[in-house]
């Protein structure tokens, strides 16, 4: 397994899939990276470095837990870029993992040459979805069969009366389709989650949204936001919202996909991502 040297001595793992040009992966969680695969298929298309993050996969844990948060990750993506001897780097992105690719972008917006941020996690641009919009939106699973029990747990999540059964009881709005593949999916999710490393990516002075904001604003190279039609996590409303903070962002919707959209139509998420990333800059933009 391919690794290298973080800043502070963490010895950091590193997937590779595939030929052609490279696209580095951040995956969400913050977990092992495995839950991503090959995305679909899109390793017969480009060649995907997928980074576990430290304390996850296969990568080290390191001795200070104050390094999981977000904003120190930046560092850990930038000894990987320096590690592949890329000089840029098309940057591709699920969930949690956007907020790192925002401040990634943040911080070198000269090292990214494209950004694809796949159902993205808005925490980093300090935007927030109302408990009401995805009652609506899930309103798209009602004839399912899971669907009552399941919009039930998230009434209680909306009105703050959560339990640990009520997060597992919404598993299902997370998938286009809930069938065997999406719960084996699901289940091995939950087994790689650390709650400890969770809380720490998100710990307090991770993220400063109105600084992020204001450097997105000033990064020119093609963003792609991906959101799926049905994904509660990710709402296509809220997705608008976070694309309208770049100057060269476009948002594509797929159509009955939940927060795994490469799970749910590979075909169809592939010819979305392989066109964007395909796509020539414009050198003057």
């Amino acid at each position: 397994m391919p690794s290298f040297s973080a800043h502070d001595g963490t010895k950091l793992a590193y997937h590779v899939f595939g030929d052609g040009p490279p696209v580095l992966c951040l995956p969400g969680g913050p977990t092992d990276s495995a839950y991503l695969g090959d995305l679909g298929g899109l390793s017969a298309h480009r060649q995907l470095i997928r980074l576990d993050l430290r304390g996850t996969g296969q990568s080290a844990t390191p001795p200070d837990t104050a390094s999981y948060r977000c904003d120190r990750l930046v560092d850990d993506v930038e000894a990987l870029r320096k590690h592949l001897g890329l000089a840029q780097m098309d940057l591709l992105a699920h969930c949690a993992g956007a907020n790192l690719a925002a401040l990634y972008v943040s911080r070198h917006p000269e090292n990214v040459s494209k950004l694809a941020l796949i159902t993205p996690s808005v925490r980093a641009v300090g935007l927030t979805i109302a408990g009401e919009l995805r009652l609506e939106t899930a309103q798209l699973r009602r004839n399912e069969p899971w669907f009552p029990e399941a919009f039930a747990a998230l009434e209680a999540i909306v009105a703050g009366k959560a339990t640990v059964d009520s997060w597992k009881t919404i598993a299902p709005f997370s998938y286009g389709r809930w069938d065997e593949a999406a719960q084996a999916h699901q289940a091995a999710g939950d087994e790689r989650m650390n709650p400890q490393i969770v809380a720490a990516f998100g710990a307090e002075g991770a993220f400063a949204p109105d600084t992020t904001r204001t450097a997105l604003a000033q990064f020119t190279p093609p963003v792609l936001l991906l959101a799926g039609e049905a994904d509660l996590g990710a709402l296509p409303h809220t997705i608008a919202e976070f694309a309208e903070l770049f100057p060269n962002a476009e948002l594509i919707v797929q159509p009955a996909a939940g927060h795994y959209p490469w799970l749910d139509h590979a075909d169809r998420f592939m010819a979305t991502i392989t066109a964007f990333l395909g796509r020539t800059t414009n050198p003057s933009s």
